[in-house]
């Protein structure tokens, strides 16, 4: 017969196990739509997302692209030098929002468009995201804001 402190001990772990079980799965099941994947004008052309997807587009703003609609509707294309994405965007614009500007958006494909649901500008005439610098590096098209040799 087992002791009554060995059977405690196995239960007490096993309560836990199922404890830390239960918390992780809900913690992923939480977390399933707060993630954003980051994608490329070219990694969109190249393998479209369902329309159901919520992901983050960035490249730089076309110049000659930038159309306001009525209201507060915007469209313009995000490039990165390889492909051109079209964009559709209702509500303010950052106020450093511009055309051959870095961008990111967060929004859904949907039928060769990119209906963001969020913009986000960048902050000074040096800054990037990284994504978005590494993108534009892969086309052979990104330009260092401040001069630097960046094949070195």
């Amino acid at each position: 017969m087992k002791s009554l402190k060995k059977t405690r001990r196995i239960q007490v772990i096993a309560v836990a196990a199922v404890a830390l079980a239960l918390s992780t799965g809900l913690i992923g099941y939480a977390m399933r739509d707060g993630i954003n994947f980051f994608r490329s004008p070219s990694q969109v052309m190249e393998n479209a997302p369902k329309p159901s997807e919520t992901f983050r587009l960035g490249g730089l703003v076309e110049e000659g692209s930038l159309k306001r609609g009525q209201g507060e509707v915007i469209s313009f294309a995000v490039t990165d030098g390889g492909a051109t994405v079209p964009v559709i965007y209702k509500g303010v614009l950052p106020d450093l929002f511009g055309e051959n500007q870095g961008m990111i958006g967060t929004g859904k494909y949907v039928n060769g468009v990119f209906e963001a649901s969020e913009i986000l500008a960048k902050h000074d005439e040096s800054y990037m995201p990284k994504e978005v610098t590494d993108a534009l590096k892969e086309q052979g098209v990104y330009k260092d804001p401040n001069g630097k040799d960046t094949n070195s």
